[in-house]
């Protein structure tokens, strides 16, 4: 065999070999090679929103208890024994109806030691006035004989009214929340015998907030009010009061929030959360957390399209703390520019892209 034709043999199985070689490799890593990229037909369909200013103040949140507005304590203005409670814990009483009663016997004796002290003072008034006109006392004594009566007179009127006193009613028509004492209990002037809510003064949550919190507060600030107890409705509410101290038990500053007229059958001391609407608006750029490609600490990604054209391009922003499901723009974008927030995931930086409607949940594109 000539050494021509195995130098051509060589050369000609080089070649093949050279031919073959990226075929072989590629079979052998054919296991470690990425998926082929997903070919779109025409431009890729996509939804934007446009970069506009948002109200991102957060609310307030609270979590207090109801109380009726004029929650009244009822006691009784003298000491005794308590002889009769009829009141009952959520009895509905009309104005005027007796609550408790105390034993009589003190009252009434001091009732009539004050009658008798009066009678005496003025049997003592009346023979002064004759002696004085027959000038066998000086005029000063039968003065200090009107004084008398006058003092007497006047301790009856406070038995009198004492007495009046002895026995507890209702200060108009409402609900007997609690009954403090019992039968039999030695009481003194003041202690709490009955808690009782009168009717037409609604309902107020108060609670406790922190003082940074309390700051961002103000009467008239619109909350809604929600409870355990009530899970299936919600209720309106307004700011009426923000506490100018601090409570010394716990340091917190008491807020009561008064409650639509529906809130009237709730019951005293269920436990509700509010979140307070701080009517301070903080406006800022901002957009879907759905359009972040990817995000770093204050750094992210996102499409964008030009306003007049269908080519994405991605931009790097600056961003936020989120709120809710919207993320503040801190830089990079401006009011008005267009990003995408749907069908990311076959868009390509450079690549076109046709936008679609808006199925509601982003804004159309102007």
């Amino acid at each position: 065999m000539s050494p021509w034709f195995g130098m051509r043999r060589g050369i000609r199985c080089g070649r093949v070999g050279a031919l073959l070689l990226p075929l072989l490799s590629a079979a052998c890593g054919k296991s470690e090679a990425p998926p082929p990229p997903v070919v779109q037909d025409g431009p890729t369909p996509v939804r934007i929103v446009v970069v506009r200013a948002h109200d991102l103040s957060a609310p307030v949140e609270a979590t207090g208890l109801v109380v009726a507005r004029d929650e009244v304590v009822l006691g009784f203005k003298v000491p005794g024994l308590v002889a009769t409670i009829s009141a009952e814990s959520g009895m509905r009483v009309r104005a005027g109806a007796v609550l408790a009663t105390l034993v009589p016997t003190e009252v009434d004796a001091v009732v009539s030691k004050a009658t008798q002290a009066v009678e005496r003072a003025r049997r003592e008034a009346e023979r002064a006035r004759r002696l004085a006109r027959d000038s066998v006392i000086p005029k000063a004594t039968l003065e200090d004989a009107d004084t008398q009566l006058a003092l007497a007179e006047a301790d009856l009127r406070v038995a009198q009214f004492n007495a009046g006193y002895a026995e507890i009613r209702a200060p108009q028509a409402g609900t007997v929340l609690r009954r403090v004492s019992a039968p039999g209990a030695l009481v003194a002037p003041g202690v709490p015998v009955v808690m009782f809510r009168p009717d037409g003064k609604g309902m107020v949550l108060r609670a406790g907030l922190a003082d940074r919190d309390a700051s961002r507060v103000r009467a008239g600030d619109r909350a809604v009010v929600s409870f355990d107890a009530v899970p299936d409705r919600t209720y309106q509410g307004r700011v009426e009061r923000v506490s100018a101290m601090a409570n010394a038990a716990n340091g917190t500053i008491d807020v009561d929030i008064a409650l639509s007229g529906n809130a009237a059958s709730l019951a005293t001391g269920l436990v509700g959360r509010a979140r307070i609407g701080t009517g301070r608006q903080r406006s800022q750029l901002a957009i879907p957390l759905g359009a972040l490609l990817e995000a770093d600490g204050d750094s992210a990604r996102v499409f964008t399209i030009d306003k007049d054209g269908d080519i994405a391009k991605v931009r790097r922003i600056r961003i936020g703390a989120p709120r809710a499901d919207l993320i503040p723009v801190l830089g990079g974008l401006v009011e008005g520019e267009r990003v995408i927030v749907s069908g990311t995931a076959y868009v390509t930086d450079g690549g076109r892209v046709r936008i679609t409607p808006s199925d509601g949940s982003t804004p159309k594109s102007p």
